[in-house]
């Protein structure tokens, strides 16, 4: 096959494929349901106490038998919570952010995945961070509390040492 219609044959094939995707980021992008929303809006509520140590609040959002995966990890409500709040205590503060959230709900469970985007700040500065994440939740007494969550680290791009 000559190198012109091998040109030709991938423009076709791009051009074949490239509506599919638009339309595909298109229909992730729809508007959420009003549990789809409530489920969201949980999930920065767990943030947003972990992040002041608010530990009533923290525990307003996550079922009795709580537990994440994080940092390889297993840690339950106040295990996680006394590690965030020692971090804080060393000088580390974190920002946690839910986004591109694709939220499934089905009767009174539902789970969620996300790209959690973020910073972590400490005495050497900020570092930008991503986190991929997902939850499990359910509701109870009309409220949606978080079963079970893992969170894996996204590792950052090496930087060019301009040094050498």
């Amino acid at each position: 096959m000559s190198s012109s219609l091998r040109v030709a044959l991938a423009i076709v094939v791009f051009e074949l494929i490239l509506p599919a995707h638009v339309s595909t980021a298109r229909a992730q992008q729809k508007p959420l349901t009003s549990d789809q929303r409530q489920i969201v809006d949980t999930m920065s509520a767990i943030f947003a106490a972990a992040r002041t140590d608010d530990v009533a609040k923290f525990d307003s959002v996550i079922a009795s038998d709580f537990y994440i995966f994080d940092g390889g990890t297993r840690f339950n409500g106040y295990a996680i919570m006394a590690f965030i709040k020692a971090q804080h205590a060393a000088g580390r503060r974190y920002e946690w952010n839910v986004t591109e959230p694709d939220v499934h709900v089905s009767c009174n469970t539902a789970w969620i995945a996300y790209t959690n985007k973020g910073s972590i700040t400490d005495s050497s500065g900020t570092m930008n961070q991503k986190w991929l994440e997902s939850a499990f939740l359910e509701k109870q007494a009309g409220s949606w509390k978080i079963v079970f969550m893992h969170s894996t680290r996204v590792p950052t791009q090496p930087q060019e040492n301009h040094g050498k």
